[in-house]
């Protein structure tokens, strides 16, 4: 099979190469997936440029999620057949021709559904679900802000806030972003390049924040915890602003500074607390609620009460230039890679 390999750190045109693999073989509960298409998320440009301590050593094939059809089921695989179309959790190893996953982080998806649809479900609206239903659920009337509110996750954050009914800040960097997020739904997008959130929010919020949704990391948390009324809560899902700096322990140590240093006896003098996910961490040690969730997000868009926004969709001969499409915050919603 043929599967791009993460060689060096650095530039992506030089990052990656072509190479023709062996092909995985499903163990018990796992089963082997003939992709159409893989999605790409920012932990990915974070693997790249060698600041993602998740991913495996070089060389690697890196990824998260593939779209396409069960080739091969395990000898313990009980709810899938092959020739069934799914998206899938990979935990890495997607940016190939075929990709193996354990059963539990992977759905069923119908026919119809676009590849770039299903690639958001593996990630980033389980991402999103398992934040705003389970660890911060949302109830009508509550005051939310969303960071990078354009970003994959971000939309789905703003689509199940409005669910909700509640009122939405959504912060971008770009007037295309803005006026996107004003067609979203988003009450009050921001312009970070243009506005301070903190003060932006602060002159409109009387009673602070209910929940805050962040995946920006440093000093955002910061100024986003102060923005909590009581009863308020930070979910905090990804260090975006770690992206593009130059790897090295003067960066680690300012952006950890950044993010303050709490108490738990400031969380209960104030009613306030703060909340980390780490899907992978879930992927590796309670599958089930991995599952939960993808099949919980799958129903909902095909209900159409969920709808993903795909921002782009390149040939796997440009992984290259989708990676520095994204990596240069110029997308929008979910950005794939497709092999046909």
């Amino acid at each position: 099979m043929k599967a791009y390999v993460l060689k060096k750190y650095g530039a992506s045109s030089e990052a990656f190469e072509l190479r023709e693999m062996e092909m995985p073989t499903p163990s018990a509960r796992q089963i082997l997936i003939k992709s159409e298409a893989f999605g790409l998320n920012f932990a990915d440009i974070m693997a790249r440029q060698g600041l993602y301590r998740d991913a495996p050593p070089l060389p690697a094939v890196i990824g998260y999620e593939a779209v396409g059809r069960v080739e091969k089921i395990g000898a313990e695989v009980k709810n899938f057949k092959i020739g069934q179309r799914v998206v899938a959790l990979t935990r890495f190893g997607s940016y190939a021709e075929f990709a193996v996953t354990d059963e539990r982080a992977a759905v069923e998806i119908p026919e119809d559904m676009d590849a770039g649809v299903s690639a958001a479900i593996a990630t980033q609206y389980s991402t999103a679900y398992y934040c705003a239903y389970e660890m911060a659920p949302l109830f009508a009337g509550q005051q939310v802000l969303v960071q990078a509110a354009a970003g994959g996750v971000g939309i789905a954050l703003v689509q199940m806030a409005k669910n909700a009914g509640c009122t939405v800040y959504g912060t971008a960097g770009s007037d295309d972003k803005i006026k996107f997020l004003s067609e979203l739904g988003v009450d009050y997008p921001i312009n970070y390049n243009k506005e301070d959130f903190e003060q932006f929010i602060k002159t409109r919020s009387k009673d602070g924040l209910d929940v805050v949704f962040d995946s920006l990391g440093g000093k955002a948390v910061k100024k986003g915890f102060k923005l909590l009324g009581s009863g308020g809560r930070m979910v905090c899902f990804g260090v975006g602003s770690r992206a593009n700096k130059t790897k090295g322990i003067l960066n680690d140590l300012s952006l950890a500074i950044g993010f303050g240093i709490y108490s738990p006896i400031q969380f209960l003098m104030n009613s306030k607390g703060i909340i980390g996910v780490n899907m992978l961490r879930l992927a590796d040690n309670k599958p089930e609620t991995l599952q939960r969730c993808m099949k919980n997000v799958s129903e909902l868009i095909i209900d159409k009460k969920l709808h993903p926004h795909v921002g782009a969709k390149f040939k796997h001969e440009e992984l290259a230039k989708a990676h520095d499409f994204l990596g240069g915050r110029a997308s929008i919603g979910k950005v794939i890679v497709c092999w046909d």
